[in-house]
């Protein structure tokens, strides 16, 4: 598995996030980012292809502060789920944030059932909960985690 920046341009990759957000939406979720606000300074985007160079995941990483940042947009595609698509991401954006000097990650998700093997996952990579951050609000669906770099 190669991990590296997104190419927007790429069609695959606009066709999993339109997918990510069109999913996000279902959940009322109001937080996912699209593919123009994916594309700003202050943000990282990476996917993750195989070897026969299909697009396997996304996710991005969000600098909040001087010394924090967030994880966005996590998703893998469908064909390759339960792979380690998604939590190789993760490392790659962990090991991203230390080297650009981060000291923490926050992440906002949902409790409810679609997203119940995301929470699981962040939580095996050592994410703890935590509330809101940033601009969030609390409400019944999102809950909010950090992990110490």
């Amino acid at each position: 598995m190669r991990i590296k920046l997104a190419d927007f341009s790429s069609l695959d990759v606009q066709e999993l996030l339109r997918d990510y957000v069109a999913f996000a939406q279902q959940d009322i979720c109001t937080h996912a980012l699209d593919l123009a606000e994916l594309q700003t300074p202050d943000i990282q985007m990476f996917t993750a292809r195989n070897n026969a160079d299909m697009l396997m995941g996304c996710a991005a990483l969000k600098r909040l502060t001087e010394s924090t940042g967030e994880i966005k947009s996590v998703r893998t595609h469908p064909d390759h789920l339960r792979k380690g698509v998604s939590r190789k991401l993760m490392a790659h954006i962990e090991t991203t944030a230390k080297k650009a000097g981060l000291s923490a990650l926050y992440l906002e998700t949902h409790n409810t059932p679609p997203y119940a093997a995301a929470c699981k996952l962040y939580e095996s990579l050592g994410f703890q909960y935590c509330g809101p951050f940033g601009d969030y609000i609390q409400t019944s669906r999102n809950v909010f985690m950090i992990k110490s770099l």
